[in-house]
């Protein structure tokens, strides 16, 4: 007998091969930090979606260890459904091996209704909805049909992304809920066809013979994906710098894979891409192009700035004016020289948590950052528009964070731009791939050496948690978030002394 929850079905309506291999090899799978915290995010919004319609009855029952007791949810289900509970969140069906859980069983005159809670956010005038959602939600009529059910509707259930917090949460405001009842038709024709497949590749514990393709990051990353890349030579074109990936699949089932098959076939035009394979094949040392460096050096002057921000987003919005996974900066790091030749001095802030962070963050930057001096930014959109953001919330400081944002230069230029390159970096000009291909051997530099926290979305995840710590352990996160963000910002002066380095060379020459 086949065996499916919705969540397995829509991996086999990505890839037939997902299925297969959560069974025969879940061991393979690996979860980067983007899919934890969308995993995060969907329990956030599905626990407040609940209430959505008033007064519910959650039916969720866990084992010791932690696992659904599916058995006993199926039973509580039948029971509220017998006693007229007219919401019931997590409601739990099976047919012939089929399972699902509905987020929101809502009853009406004649039936039942399905409402499929996503974390995801939409425009209200939105009427387009992500095709997996929609095959998740035909899977599950499909289920509750033949589990004896009356469906008499079928909706999701998104995020507003117009929804602006403004002091009181309203939920129904924050939700946007669409009748998808005439777009799972197509999907609950391919339904049978898809149990059918299923059932032939899981019954085998031989491998299916699936190539990859740009199913591997569509809908959603795979996890997989390294088990089922791994016959593809190191680099390849899955290493180019700023290249789609549907293009990159294109090469790929074109045979053109390796460097040197891509290079001949004179199928590339992109000159950051031809240099990063010609460099990488000639196995020389580190490119550098001293003029244009020179050039990008004499934008920036002293008093010279290097700022970096760490941010959280909320999924519910939480401060007044903002909306669903709005970027809230909570945390700077500074390190500021004052005259050529001068120390390296440094200045840092990190907002209490719990609290909204904005106004002491704008405050603390006016403060820090005197007006008409060169800040340098790592990808200064980022920080550019976090600026502007504070500055349209807090009118009386808006000059001068405008003028802060106004004389930023961007550090990523040279790198990004080929001025200087070095094959370590491979397809990448971010900071974490830039500072270890120049700074092989420097222990100060790695941000593997940190305690707890080593990147973005580390910091992101506990700084809301501090509020919830024992006093003690409070006092050490909020050590190791400073450290972390002022790694940031030294890697930001290291890579600026390198520039600099490069073109002293050819002077002294």
């Amino acid at each position: 007998m086949l065996y499916l929850s919705k969540s397995k079905y829509c991996g086999l309506w990505q890839c037939p091969k997902i299925a297969w291999m959560k069974k025969y090899k879940p061991e393979e799978l690996e979860l980067d930090n983007s899919v934890i915290a969308r995993m995060d995010a969907g329990n956030v919004v599905g626990d407040l979606a609940m209430g959505y319609f008033g007064d519910f009855v959650e039916v969720t029952v866990k084992n010791a260890d932690g696992s659904l007791d599916l058995e006993q949810m199926k039973r509580k289900t039948a029971e509220c459904m017998k006693n007229g509970v007219e919401n019931i969140c997590e409601a739990s069906f099976d047919y012939n091996g089929l399972y699902c859980a509905v987020d929101i069983l809502r009853k009406t005159d004649s039936g039942w209704a399905i409402y499929e809670i996503k974390s995801s956010t939409k425009h209200e005038n939105s009427t387009e909805d992500r095709p997996v959602y929609i095959a998740d939600v035909a899977y599950q009529k499909y289920v509750l049909a033949h589990a004896g059910v009356n469906v008499t509707g079928t909706y999701l259930v998104c995020l507003n992304k117009d929804y602006v917090f403004g002091g009181t949460l309203d939920i129904h405001k924050l939700f946007l809920v669409s009748d998808v009842s005439d777009e799972i038709k197509p999907e609950e024709a391919k339904i049978e066809a898809n149990l059918s497949l299923a059932e032939k590749l899981l019954q085998s514990p031989k491998e299916p013979d699936i190539d990859i393709g740009v199913k591997c990051k569509n809908p959603y990353y795979c996890g997989f994906w390294k088990y089922c890349s791994k016959h593809i030579p190191q680099p390849s074109v899955f290493n180019l710098y700023r290249m789609p990936f549907r293009k990159k699949i294109d090469h790929y089932k074109n045979g053109r894979i390796d460097y040197d098959t891509l290079l001949h076939s004179d199928t590339v035009t992109n000159g950051i891409q031809l240099r990063q394979m010609l460099h990488y094949l000639s196995e020389q040392g580190d490119y550098i192009e001293k003029e244009n460096i020179r050039d990008f050096l004499s934008t920036l002057s002293f008093p010279l700035y290097f700022l970096d921000f760490e941010t959280i987003q909320p999924v519910i919005p939480e401060y007044i004016g903002t909306h669903p996974y709005a970027q809230i900066p909570f945390q700077y790091s500074l390190h500021y020289i004052e005259r050529e030749g001068g120390p390296l001095l440094h200045k840092e802030f990190l907002a209490e948590s719990g609290t909204d962070p904005r106004r002491a963050i704008a405050e603390a930057l006016c403060r820090d950052i005197p007006m008409n001096v060169c800040v340098t930014a790592y990808n200064k959109t980022f920080e550019c528009t976090r600026l502007k953001e504070l500055a349209e919330f807090f009118p009386d400081l808006s000059e001068h964070l405008l003028n802060i944002r106004d004389n930023i230069v961007d550090l990523l230029v040279p790198f990004q731009g080929g001025y200087y390159y070095n094959k370590a970096m491979g397809g990448s000009f971010s900071i974490k791939s830039v500072l270890p291909a120049l700074f092989p051997n420097d222990p100060e530099l790695d941000y593997h050496n940190l305690d707890q926290i080593h990147n973005g979305g580390e910091a992101m995840t506990v700084f809301p948690q501090i509020k919830d710590m024992p006093p003690d352990e409070q006092a050490k996160t909020r050590h190791n978030l400073l450290e972390y963000c002022k790694l940031d910002t030294l890697a930001m002066v290291k890579l600026w002394e390198k520039l600099k380095e490069v073109t002293e060379d050819d002077k002294n020459e």
